[in-house]
């Protein structure tokens, strides 16, 4: 026979300090791996929606795969549009993209700033990053630019010194914001765009960083690939978007692991902290458990209703985290190297998150009541 529900749930009440005390130390633990889970589905989420299957990027051989220490010459975008037919067209416009992207200092009137990502851009762009909506403002024109959802974040700024209407300064200028835009969680919220020829003038350079082409439906990234290669003169390698950004992920893969490592690490120790709290709970209700197997009751139930209690306690404690982080940590922006994200506390990161308080509510109610009712009764019913 079990002992009744209410029980355990009287049980947690008798006792309000420990119990409010078990349960913040169990929220703490749970809140800690949605911060950490959060981050990694975070970053993964916008490499993983920065890439466009059909646009290539067509950059330097020589730059490792670093689009930042690319260079290529100016007359690029005119050679792949001269000696390909695969790129896209709409009213006229060839869906060609040539772009000079950099990392600067970027500071703002406020007097804070950072290191910030700045992308050269033509009116062209738009055809080929499809993601990217201007939500605010205008499009930038001479000495002005437009900035990310993300870029202030970037920063380390506020979004009010990133307004549109502020000024900004990089490259030894002074920049307009002229709007804002998004980029449906991108990579690209956290840039800086500005217009193309002003920011050749600017870093006083003529050559570019990389030429993004929009493909046909009928084309193939072969056919680039294949045209970099025949010309080794441009010195030139072609790489679809999507395979860009996967290598990011790789590169990156080293961060996810240590952050794995850490939810590990943090589960690990508030099952120990559980372990302590459950010990001297258990500890303090020695006799309690030996009359209740003196009047009848089998191990089993006891054990149950003691695994009950803290299952309950675990349940509110994640319950509790689930909502704090919901409310005030999914969406919040995270500086990082590649530019920023923001925190994602999705499904994956509520069952991960839940599922190791549940655990803990487990693992840290079984072992002391198991010791608990290893104890003979009647030494138990003289236990003080």
């Amino acid at each position: 026979m079990l002992l009744p529900w209410e029980y355990g749930v009287r049980n947690l009440a008798r006792r309000p300090m420990r119990t409010a005390l078990t349960l913040l130390a169990l929220a703490t633990v749970v809140m800690l791996v949605f911060v950490v889970v959060g981050f990694i589905r975070g970053l993964e989420q916008s490499l993983t929606v920065s890439g466009d299957e059909d646009v290539v990027l067509v950059y330097s051989v020589n730059s490792e795969e670093n689009i930042e220490n690319s260079s290529i010459a100016a007359r690029t975008p005119s050679l792949l549009t001269a000696s390909l037919d695969g790129a896209a067209k709409r009213f006229g416009v060839t869906a060609v993209s040539p772009e000079l992207y950099l990392g600067t200092r970027v500071k703002t009137d406020a007097g804070d700033g950072g290191l910030g990502l700045v992308r050269g851009i033509t009116l062209s762009t738009p055809l080929v990053r499809r993601r990217v909506k201007l939500v605010d403002g205008d499009w930038p024109g001479d000495g002005e630019v437009m900035v990310g959802r993300l870029a202030a974040a970037k920063l380390g700024s506020t979004d009010a010194a990133m307004a549109i209407g502020q000024m900004i300064e990089f490259e030894g200028r002074r920049w307009k914001i002229s709007g804002r835009f998004a980029a449906g969680g991108a990579a690209y919220e956290s840039e800086i765009w500005c217009k193309l020829g002003d920011f050749q003038t600017a870093t006083k350079r003529q050559d570019l960083s990389l030429v993004a082409m929009l493909l046909t439906p009928q084309s193939s990234a072969a056919e680039v690939e294949l045209f970099c290669k025949e010309r080794t003169d441009l010195e030139l390698r072609a790489i679809r978007e999507t395979d860009y950004y996967a290598s990011l992920q790789q590169h990156y893969k080293p961060v996810r692991v240590l952050a794995w490592f850490v939810v590990v690490l943090v589960s690990g120790a508030g099952i120990f902290a559980g372990l302590n709290m459950m010990y001297g709970a258990v500890a303090g209700r020695i006799r309690e458990i030996a009359t209740l197997q003196a009047v009848g009751y089998r191990r089993r139930a006891i054990l149950i209703s003691l695994v009950q209690e803290g299952v309950l306690l675990a349940a509110a404690g994640s319950l509790l985290s689930g909502v704090v982080a919901l409310t005030m940590l999914n969406g919040m922006a995270v500086r990082f190297t590649m530019g920023a994200f923001t925190i994602r506390i999705d499904s994956v990161a509520i069952l991960i998150g839940c599922g190791v308080g549940l655990l803990l509510g487990v693992v840290g109610a079984l072992p002391p009541a198991l010791k608990a009712l290893r104890a003979e009764v009647a030494t138990s019913l003289k236990a003080v």
